[in-house]
């Protein structure tokens, strides 16, 4: 572990997961925040943009073209996807780097084009980038010079579904993954359709049939499977500001039960601080503010068939806390530190 503190930058930090950033790392003892990355806000102070950090000792924000590198331990990116990119291929290969847009998190460049509408202007970063889901490959997050935090649909999905298609405890054949999220999910900056008249009083699917963030699910869960896999998935916007839901259909494997799958996903993460199998529904509300991520299994009336829940919040394991918890393992400090806080609810 090391003795100093780190020094980090938040890139894109005034947006939700900047913010969200700043404020979990204000209660880690073993970092600085020594940067603040905000191309719009360059010259504002932080507690201008957000009064709820008054207190705070935190540099001005600055541009992209004002930071200096050279006293940087690590950057943690919330800038948006395609554009996080361009600056982190120009950051010293002596810093590290904890990003959480998708530049970094498909392993192939095709498919990154495909889905995302531009060439991959650091693809010689991709080989050593690591994908960022801390429950699953935290050894090689250790050792990483650049972490891709997975996306947070992703993340509830494959913290849920990983353990299972590794034990072969459900078909891959007709998986569908019926996914809620709170608006937040879709940034801080100006759009129509997330002004309030938009969103409030209603629910709305979006990204049907070709959501970015599938083809990222279908590359982790291919890996464990050994086998291409393929997956219905449908993204829904709902009315609060925070959360997200994953309602998950699936076949079980020969011969198994919900029992089976409970069991798998408790002895799985029996040891993991963050993850928890609850008997109760998952609910947004169960884990609201925290880093917590659960998971329960039913049986569906449908003979041999499962319906799988995950639940987190969309801005703290779904994106700023699973940086903060891949910080904490790339340094060696217990992974909890300062993601210690208990869900808020009501």
């Amino acid at each position: 572990m090391t003795t100093k503190r780190v020094k980090v930058a938040v890139l894109g930090a005034s947006g939700y997961t900047g913010a969200d950033t700043v404020r979990l790392l204000a209660n880690h003892p073993h970092v600085e925040v020594a940067m603040l990355v905000a191309n719009t806000q360059a010259g504002k102070s932080f507690s201008d943009l957000y009064p709820q950090f008054s207190g705070l000792e935190l540099p001005t924000m600055i541009s992209a073209d004002e930071a200096n590198w050279s006293n940087i331990d690590v950057v943690i990116c919330g800038l948006p996807h395609g554009t996080a990119q361009d600056i982190i291929k120009n950051i010293p290969a002596s810093v590290r780097v904890i990003d959480m847009s998708a530049d970094f998190r498909l392993r192939d460049t095709a498919t990154y084009e495909q889905w995302y509408g531009r060439a991959h202007v650091a693809s010689d970063l991709l080989e050593g980038a690591v994908y960022g889901l801390s429950e699953h490959y935290r050894n090689d997050i250790a050792k990483a010079r650049i972490v891709a935090c997975p996306g947070c649909y992703p993340t509830a999905a494959l913290t849920l579904l990983l353990p299972l298609v590794k034990s072969g405890l459900i078909s891959t054949e007709d998986l569908i993954i019926d996914a809620k999220s709170g608006v937040t999910g879709a940034g801080r900056s100006l759009k129509e359709q997330n002004l309030f008249s938009e969103v409030a009083e209603g629910m709305h699917p979006y990204g049907v049939g070709m959501h970015r963030h599938a083809p990222e699910i279908e590359q982790e869960l291919s890996l464990a499977a050994g086998a291409t896999v393929v997956v219905n998935f449908t993204p829904h916007l709902v009315p609060m500001n925070r959360g997200e839901l994953l309602s998950v259909y699936a076949r079980l494997g020969a011969g198994k039960t919900v029992d089976d799958i409970l069991k798998a996903l408790s002895d799985r993460y029996v040891n993991e601080p963050f993850v928890r199998v609850v008997d109760v529904l998952p609910a947004t509300r169960h884990v609201r503010g925290s880093n917590s991520c659960i998971l329960g299994a039913v049986a569906d009336r449908i003979s041999g068939r499962v319906i799988l829940f995950s639940a987190l919040d969309n801005l703290v394991k779904g994106s700023a806390g699973q940086a903060v918890q891949n910080l904490n393992i790339m340094y060696g400090f217990a992974e909890t530190t300062g993601l210690e806080q208990l869900p808020l609810y009501p």
